[in-house]
């Protein structure tokens, strides 16, 4: 069964889709933005895509207002989605990214948690176990390691895999 997205009342608003130039104004536009962004990639379970795939999708084209945002506000967007660690660029040129709906080190519990729930403690297993394996399959792992080799914040999660007792969780 597959679930439908919600869509916040922002995205129904026209100027939604110009960021304001207000300071106080801008930040709650872009923390709108932000929520909307890791709510609908993770809902989608999409990890990754091109800022020309985000411009076209229903996530910052909205084709019943006939609004889109601007590749710059859009840049912006994800700019700040990167400052609060839960997006990476791809390539120099910031054209593809990665967008974590979870931060490395949220990943990181969970995948703790995992462990001791399912008593591996002082398990060796692979990164293709984790993604793909039985006991993963309603964790949600698959999308939290398909690009870890690729992104170097994602090392904490491969140091805490290797040397659990270092990394503090609370």
């Amino acid at each position: 069964m597959a679930m439908s997205f919600e869509w916040p009342w922002q995205y129904r608003f026209p100027p939604f889709f110009t960021l304001q130039p207000n300071v106080d104004t801008r930040q709650k536009q872009l923390a709108a933005w932000c929520s909307l962004v890791l709510s609908f990639c993770r809902l989608h379970k999409q990890s990754s895509m091109t800022v020309m795939e985000a411009q076209e999708s229903p996530l910052f084209n909205n084709v019943k207002l006939q609004r889109k945002l601007p590749v710059e506000s859009i840049q912006i967007v994800l700019e700040e989605l990167r400052k609060k660690g839960n997006l990476e660029w791809l390539d120099k040129n910031k054209s593809s990214f990665l967008i974590m709906w979870r931060r490395p080190e949220e990943w990181g519990k969970l995948i703790y948690q995992w462990v001791s729930r399912s008593g591996q403690n002082n398990s060796v297993f692979t990164l293709y176990e984790l993604t793909n394996g039985e006991d993963t399959e309603d964790e949600g792992l698959a999308c939290c390691l398909s690009h870890l080799p690729a992104i170097s914040c994602h090392i904490s999660i491969l140091s805490w895999l290797l040397a659990p007792s270092s990394v503090p969780f609370n």
